[in-house]
């Protein structure tokens, strides 16, 4: 490994100093790593031997991965962000750049609902883990270590304090059996555990929906997608301007649901227009998983759908006739629109010359003024005391792109 040679300050990593960075210019000015990465590499490196096979689970920009390169860990994670942060700070401190699975490929029997033939066998002595914010998805990512560690394996995961889901403990009650809770340094908490008995097989609580009325069956999702139990309010207020705005695109437009989640908007609008092409893309590799099964089981994939493990529009696509888009409005800890501007103008950049975007966002962010940035038109369907419905045309787009 390589210590940095900026002169910067690093991200500390045994004797060495990485240098490391956001890959997006929005998120420049935030640090691409946190004190719970410092202190899961240090205490990995005081445990791990020569030899022995190690995943990291949910990295962010490449902190973990990097700061244990000399392990050569397989590296997973749900987020489409980590292979670009990765790659960019893997070659900053010339090293080589691994390989990320995403779920979609690690548990690929999960997509066809069946958690029991992704039981696969015991190959890692440890998992380092960043600690999610969802509870369920804590319980997901600890049954799967249960599943891939071998004997005397163990489990090292950690977070920032604040950012720990409640009843985080009675999760590690329940599913691992907790060896010691290391001490709290710079805001940051770790736990080492010895991996239980509990797996992915025949949990009842993999896959949660609801119903809707347009829809023939439950929409579902994964543990790690959002509001996957419950119609969240911001597509419920959307999602009666999209059955009108799709009925006058012409036969087989594409069509893109942005940030799908589980995949309910471009799921209503395909209920209306089964004939569109419709795309959904999501930062969230088992959003992806759960849209696709979602599709499947409304009996609307004829063969015209796509799907996007991406952060972001995805690469080469479109142009599309139409976008829809429930923007996030927080990464990991770090809350604003910076991600719903760059949304927007990747939006606009991949939308045909009449096209339009059909977005729902919180009122107390103003998108009303940061949209009229990337579209010459910005018009207001739809305002409650939280959320605010737009209809956006005139794509601003970027120079080279017609």
């Amino acid at each position: 490994m390589t210590p940095a040679s900026d002169g910067s300050s690093g991200f500390p990593a045994g004797t060495a100093s990485l240098t490391l960075h956001r890959p997006h210019r929005g998120g420049r000015s935030l640090r691409a790593w946190d004190a719970a990465d410092e202190q899961l590499v240090a205490e990995a490196l005081k445990r791990l031997a020569p030899g022995q096979r190690v995943a990291v689970v949910d990295d962010s920009f490449g902190a973990l991965a990097l700061g244990l390169a000399n392990f050569l860990p397989d590296v997973i994670a749900d987020s489409a962000a980590l292979a670009e942060g990765l790659a960019l700070n893997a070659r900053a401190n010339r090293l080589p750049v691994p390989a990320v699975r995403s779920w979609e490929q690690e548990l690929e029997a999960v997509a066809r609902g069946s958690a029991s033939s992704a039981s696969g066998t015991a190959r890692y002595d440890a998992v380092i883990l960043k600690v999610p914010r969802q509870l369920e998805y804590l319980g997901f990512l600890l049954r799967w270590c249960n599943q891939v560690l071998r004997p005397g394996g163990w489990i090292l995961a950690g977070g920032m304090i604040k950012h720990l889901p409640d009843q985080a403990v009675r999760v590690y009650q329940e599913l691992v059996v907790t060896e010691a809770v290391l001490p709290a340094k710079k805001k940051a908490r770790l736990v080492l555990c010895q991996p239980g008995t509990q797996t992915l097989e025949h949990w009842d609580r993999l896959w949660r929906g609801y119903p809707v009325g347009e829809l023939p069956a439950p929409v579902q999702g994964l543990p790690a997608v959002f509001a996957r139990d419950r119609l969240d309010i911001g597509s419920r207020e959307l999602l009666p301007f999209i059955a009108e705005a799709v009925t006058a695109l012409p036969p087989g437009a594409p069509v893109l649901d942005l940030a799908c989640g589980n995949g309910l908007l471009g799921l209503v609008a395909l209920s209306g227009r089964p004939d569109l092409a419709m795309g959904f893309a999501d930062i969230s590799s088992q959003a992806i998983i759960s849209a696709r099964v979602n599709v499947s089981a409304a009996g609307l994939d004829r063969g015209q759908c796509r799907f996007y493990h991406a952060d972001g529009a995805p690469p080469q696509s479109g142009p599309f006739r139409m976008i829809l888009l429930n923007p996030p409005f927080h990464e990991g800890g770090a809350v604003g629109d910076h991600i719903a501007l760059r949304l927007f103008a990747e939006a606009a950049g991949c939308l045909t010359g009449d096209g339009e975007l059909l977005m729902v966002g919180n009122r107390h962010l103003g998108y009303h003024r940061s949209l009229r940035s990337f579209f010459t038109q910005v018009q207001q369907l739809h305002a409650s005391p939280r959320f605010v419905v737009f209809r956006c045309t005139g794509p601003r787009q970027p120079a080279g792109r017609s």
